[in-house]
């Protein structure tokens, strides 16, 4: 039962981004040709609530759902390994036209296709984590 709540939010989270056509491939390519401002509003309006959030939960020590406190860990300073893996994160996106929220979605919708593409998004994964040790962090 405590698995259901998790299955609600996800539902919800994609019924959101195909209402607000984040899902949309045209919209995505839109956003790399930039020829729209709709997906830059999109992620816009996602990171300045992430800002949001992690300011209120600092500030008012909010706790988890197990009553925890949430611990944010400040993160070391370097710009080659964020502008590589950005690099790497937006070509794929740009390629497949999805980033990795939208291919579950997308696949829920009935487009089978897609598969492929998680697929692909999965050994990419494996081959992350297996050269995880060996790459400059």
């Amino acid at each position: 039962m405590n698995v259901l709540k998790y299955f609600l939010v996800g539902f919800l989270f994609g019924i959101v981004l195909t209402k607000s056509e984040a899902v949309s491939w045209y919209r995505i390519y839109e956003m790399f040709q930039f020829q729209s401002f709709h997906m830059y509003g999109i992620i816009g309006i996602a990171v300045a609530t992430g800002i949001v959030g992690i300011q209120v939960i600092k500030r008012k020590n909010i706790r988890d759902i197990n009553g925890l406190p949430i611990e944010i860990l400040e993160k070391p300073l370097g710009s080659f390994r964020y502008l590589i893996g950005g690099i790497s994160f937006g070509l794929g996106w740009a390629l497949v036209g999805s980033c990795p929220g939208p291919i579950f979605i997308l696949i829920g919708a009935g487009f089978f296709p897609v598969i492929i593409v998680l697929i692909g998004a999965l050994i990419g994964t494996m081959i992350y984590g297996a050269l995880k040790n060996k790459l400059p962090h």
